[in-house]
């Protein structure tokens, strides 16, 4: 059994999935809530996703590049690899250099009172949000087709 190939598919599997219908599915609904009630949301999914996806989305880079240094030959399979850690660590700068100020000022915020244009600042958030959700998928896919290709 091959314990790295199965773990960066399944962690891999499950951050790009969690971030993907956080991004796909969760958000379109929290954007249409009243003011009160979307701030009061996103606090809470920051209490939430703000401590699990952290660890998972830095150990999902760690065994994307680990996986990708195997030496296990080149080819296709290999180019795969390194260009789904590459993707993947595109998502994790976005999200340190955008994402994680916006999440730690909206943690601040008064719900009754929000800070002016606050829905300036989510929505850029949000369209980082997407790039990072399509960048994780778009790897775990690279991962899971590199796989494909061994086999």
């Amino acid at each position: 059994m091959d314990v790295l190939m199965f773990a960066t598919v399944a962690v891999l599997g499950f951050t790009a999935c969690a971030e993907f219908g956080s991004y796909a599915f969760v958000h379109p609904v929290v954007k249409r809530l009243a003011p009160r009630d979307h701030i009061r949301v996103e606090q809470g999914l920051l209490r939430t996703f703000g401590i699990v996806m952290p660890v998972l989305m830095t150990a999902s880079l760690v065994l994307a590049i680990s996986y990708a240094a195997r030496p296990d030959g080149a080819g296709l399979p290999e180019v795969l690899r390194w260009v789904a850690a590459a993707t993947w660590a595109t998502g994790i700068v976005t999200t340190v250099v955008v994402n994680v100020p916006i999440n730690l000022s909206t943690l601040r915020w008064d719900k009754d009172f929000p800070p002016e244009r606050w829905q300036e600042r989510r929505n850029r958030w949000e369209w980082f949000q997407g790039y990072r959700s399509w960048a994780y998928l778009a790897a775990f896919l690279l991962v899971a087709l590199s796989v494909a290709t061994v086999g």
